[in-house]
């Protein structure tokens, strides 16, 4: 297994965005999530997306985090904005989101980010079981779901 760096709009990133958008409307019943993103959203120093690859070549698992600063959405001064972490079906239960997580949270410290965030779902309870196992707590709702009763947000200091 290792991780690389893509761009948001890279082949397999798209791949992968789209199995989790069918994921969410799965859980959800609509048509995925909503929330704007642009592909250099992901890009450095504000922001970073990274795969997982297996030793096959495949990709298995993503996760990203673009820089926020204090927005009409709720966001805070230093914020970085966890997005679209996901691994495929097959490969759940072996770490891979952790990983992927930790990466993240790196990079987010080291370009001078101060907190990270997130939003998820009340109908992802292994995200939610992540993240609070990896120090998030509840914080107040922010973003383009900050205002829909299945939105639940989440922060941990960088």
């Amino acid at each position: 297994m290792h991780i690389r760096r893509v761009s948001f709009d890279h082949p397999d990133a798209v791949k992968l965005n789209d199995q989790v958008q069918a994921e969410y409307g799965v859980r959800y019943g609509d048509g995925g999530d909503a929330t704007p993103l642009a592909p250099t959203d992901f890009d450095p120093p504000k922001g970073l997306y990274l795969i997982a690859y297996d030793l096959l070549g495949g990709p298995v698992a993503s996760g990203g985090w673009r820089a926020q600063d204090e927005n009409g959405e709720g966001n805070l001064d230093g914020d970085a904005e966890l997005k679209r972490m996901y691994v495929v079906e097959d490969m759940r239960g072996r770490g891979l989101a952790r990983r992927i997580l930790a990466a993240l949270e790196e990079d987010a410290r080291a370009a001078g980010r101060r907190r990270m965030v997130l939003e998820t779902g009340a109908r992802q309870p292994e995200a939610v079981a992540l993240y609070t196992s990896s120090g998030y707590e509840p914080c107040a709702k922010f973003g383009y779901y900050r205002f829909h009763e299945l939105s639940m947000c989440f922060a941990k200091a960088l």
